[in-house]
């Protein structure tokens, strides 16, 4: 298996087509980094209660 370019550093990724990591890290045309959360107006209602559940639990380890 070669080495991917978009590789971050670690040696570990994995990438998919869609430049998506499989750590959560994205290619963005540049270089591998976290994807922006979406705001408020982008999320779904359905999507927003997810998104607060989970930083509500990441938050209180």
């Amino acid at each position: 298996m070669s080495e991917d370019p978009r590789c971050c550093g670690t040696g570990t990724c994995i990438i998919n087509d869609e430049g998506l990591c499989w750590c959560g890290q994205q290619w963005d045309g540049e270089k591998m980094c976290f994807p922006n959360k979406k705001s408020n107006q982008e999320l779904g209602s359905s999507d927003l209660v997810r998104s607060t559940a989970l930083d509500e639990a990441s938050s209180s380890k």
